[in-house]
């Protein structure tokens, strides 16, 4: 569905039709520039990398507004963060066209991002969701490539996490208001997420069998994942210290605002801020959520591996367990060190016995 013809004032017409018939139509001083294009076409066709020139002009900022509109369906806190990004990105790509994006553009922006003092795990974020935004516009055939790789992203940024002291927990618990101390605890000894934990009913906790059960997160939205709601075996010295709060608190929820309704994530974090100035050793950016790390420091210095690890946390997959806390397990050092030298002590051995019979064989000669 494509030719070249003369036209009468002396230049070439090139033509073809896309697969929906809709025919498009360029015009050079040289045929051999018509049949390059035309080439190029044919070529885009074949490899299924065509794009409708006229929707490649597409600003990125247009099709953010398309790509947000199908992004609506998630969850309303994915989707809030899904728009800050997207606010971002619509900063330094926004007028340009999808077809103009180029990796040198992405390696350039996440460089601005970083020089204006962003972290290094949340410029790793946006171009994540960018790459996520420009993938989505190739497979609805807009865009022929996705500039977005693994040679542009930014590095991740490893922080190792701060592990609390016993001492600082109990610190922090005695500094927490009474009506929120529970949210430590469970931050503490169960492992919950701060807003797991303001999320927690009464009816989640089965105070006689020693099972924590977390099913919604405040306000009341499920968790979002299947890992998320594994049920988590608790002490009864735990068990008994949280049907205290309750039974003085008298509200369906575990942590309250003191007055028997549910506490919200905000007034725990405030509680963390107000606290950590007055407890030794604690860091400023000391959050609730590092309670989670006391936790999985202390099944690791118990001796407990990976896979308990994994399930106590409740991490999808050994992976982030490890690569969160790897640096916890005990050095191996010292027992790769004894079992290589355990050869090497049994070979010098063999060969000092070896010596000894020589010796005895050359002495009776």
């Amino acid at each position: 569905m494509a030719s070249i013809q003369k036209r009468p004032d002396g230049r070439w017409r090139a033509r073809y039709r896309d697969a929906a018939g809709k025919e498009h139509a360029r015009h050079f001083g040289r045929k051999v520039d018509a049949s390059r294009w035309l080439d190029g076409v044919t070529t885009s066709v074949m490899t299924g990398s065509y794009v409708d020139p006229k929707t490649a002009r597409t600003t990125v900022g247009d099709w953010c507004d398309v790509w947000l509109a199908g992004y609506a369906t998630r969850r309303d806190s994915t989707v809030r963060q899904a728009k800050v990004h997207v606010a971002r990105i619509r900063e330094h790509f926004g007028s340009m066209p999808l077809a103009g994006v180029r990796p040198s553009h992405v390696r350039s922006w996440t460089a601005t991002l970083k020089a204006d003092g962003l972290t290094d795990s949340y410029v790793y974020a946006l171009h994540a969701r960018l790459s996520q935004i420009l993938a989505d516009a190739v497979h609805d055939g807009i865009m022929a490539r996705n500039p977005c790789s693994r040679r542009t992203s930014p590095g991740g940024g490893k922080q190792r996490p701060y592990c609390a002291t016993t001492e600082q927990v109990w610190a922090l618990c005695e500094a927490f208001p009474p009506h929120l101390r529970p949210a430590v605890l469970l931050g503490a000894f169960v492992g919950l997420r701060t807003a797991e934990a303001c999320g927690l009913r009464v009816s989640d906790v089965d105070f006689m069998r020693g099972v924590v059960t977390p099913a919604v997160q405040w306000p009341a939205e499920p968790l979002k994942t299947d890992t998320s709601r594994t049920p988590v075996p608790i002490p009864s010295e735990l068990a008994l210290e949280l049907s205290a709060a309750v039974a003085q608190w008298g509200s369906e929820w575990v942590v309250t605002d003191g007055m028997g309704g549910q506490a919200s994530p905000w007034s725990i974090e405030r509680a963390v801020r107000s606290a950590r100035k007055r407890i030794p050793g604690l860091p400023d950016a000391f959050r609730f959520h590092d309670l989670r790390h006391y936790l999985a420091s202390l099944l690791i210095a118990d001796g407990a591996d990976v896979k308990v690890v994994q399930a106590r946390m409740r991490h999808a997959s050994a992976k982030t367990t490890l690569d969160t806390y790897g640096h916890l397990w005990p050095d191996a050092d010292e027992s790769t060190r004894a079992t290589v030298g355990a050869v090497l002590a049994a070979r010098m051995d063999s060969a000092s016995a070896i010596l000894a019979d020589s010796v005895r064989t050359t002495g009776a000669l």
